[in-house]
């Protein structure tokens, strides 16, 4: 038999070691909390095995930064098994909901009603973009469930860290501007490109900034589904002296065609980085959306612009 103080049998115990104090101290881990509703990752653009990989590794990453969370995917143009819609995913979460609850009751479990949202659902846009945010509203007003909808990833810190590795990755800026070596293919001058009108080039205008300060080179935003507007872009900045252009999408991927960024860089004459697709950041700011919501406390990680 033991006390508050030891073994009442005097026999050695391991005892816990005592929390470190202060600014040292290891965080508490976060968790989901038990009954938390679901992160839906509301997936725009053609579904398939690419698309499907992409939003898998980006909830996944969600998963890693808060255990015991269920994340799902809702494809906007989904419509089977394979690919299941934003709509039936949102369904389903409710009915499996509402089928816990059921099987808790017939076991003579003292439970609660579930209340509250089912899933909270959050675009995988890096920028406004009016008609997907569109189609994404009609796909959660069709499903049975209370759902609550986040805003979109950006602007935000985070993201022009993503721009600024990809580019890297593209030979097209160094990777740390504290170190003193240069890349003779760097570029002097960054098109940022989004899709989805006014309001997604003023977004990506804001991330340009805080890349630009990463770069310290110009950094200006245009249009990719504005014919003409990347060219234009790209004649301004050689104006005003940039001699070398890189491409730069601030896009997750599967909300563009391809082909529209190949064209886009052929017209600019530059070349371009890989859109920012599963790139860590884009797990954490999805999950930062949801937690918001939530009002679940996560570990900084850096303030969103706005």
């Amino acid at each position: 038999m033991s006390s508050p103080n030891g073994p009442a049998s005097g026999l050695p115990v391991r005892m816990p070691p005592p929390r470190r104090s202060g600014r040292h101290r290891r965080p508490e881990p976060v968790v989901a909390p038990d009954g938390s509703p679901a992160l839906v990752l509301a997936v725009p653009g053609t579904p398939g095995a690419d698309v499907r990989s992409l939003a898998e590794e980006i909830v996944s990453i969600a998963r890693s930064e808060l255990p015991g969370l269920d994340g799902r995917i809702g494809y906007l143009d989904g419509d089977d098994d394979e690919f299941p819609g934003l709509t039936t995913v949102l369904n389903q979460a409710l009915e499996q909901r509402t089928a816990r609850y059921e099987q808790a009751k017939a076991a003579g479990v003292e439970v609660a009603e579930p209340e509250g949202p089912v899933a909270v659902v959050v675009p995988l846009l890096a920028g406004p973009h009016p008609t997907l945010l569109e189609r994404i509203r009609e796909a959660v007003a069709a499903s049975e469930a209370q759902v609550e909808l986040t805003d979109v990833l950006g602007p935000h810190p985070l993201l022009a860290e993503a721009l600024h590795v990809r580019l890297s990755e593209a030979g097209l800026s160094r990777a740390d501007r504290a170190r003193l070596f240069t890349v003779a293919t760097a570029a002097d001058g960054i098109i940022l490109t989004s899709v989805g009108g006014a309001d997604a080039v003023q977004a990506a205008g804001i991330t340009g900034m805080l890349l630009a300060a990463r770069l310290a080179v110009p950094v200006m935003a245009a249009a990719l589904d504005q014919e003409g507007a990347v060219a234009a872009t790209a004649d301004e900045l050689r104006a005003a002296g940039s001699a070398q252009l890189a491409l730069a999408p601030y896009l997750v991927g599967p909300e563009v065609d391809r082909a529209l960024l190949e064209s886009a860089a052929k017209d600019a004459g530059c070349a371009a980085a890989e859109p920012l697709g599963a790139y860590p950041a884009i797990g954490k700011l999805a999950l930062s959306q949801y937690a918001s919501v939530l009002g679940i406390k996560l570990p900084q990680q850096g303030a969103p612009v706005r």
